[in-house]
């Protein structure tokens, strides 16, 4: 087996850590919406905020993973 092959399911489970911390940051968002609903809005905004930089960490590891694939 090729070790870049290896390498590649390495840099994939980037996205299993995003998945976790996006859940995590909606559910605890959840809760303290439901606590102070007038800052909704302010939660709201930082929520999607680190969502953006939890997904885009993800996409980097699928990058990286096509091309250890494709390029070595």
């Amino acid at each position: 087996m090729n070790i870049g092959i290896i390498a590649a399911g390495i840099a994939v489970l980037t996205g299993f850590g995003a998945g976790i911390g996006i859940g995590i940051a909606t559910g605890k968002a959840t809760e303290a919406i439901a606590r102070q609903p007038e800052s909704a809005g302010k939660i709201n905004s930082t929520l999607l905020l680190g969502c953006a930089l939890a997904e885009g960490t993800a996409i980097f590891g699928f990058i990286t993973a096509l091309l250890v694939i494709f390029m070595g």
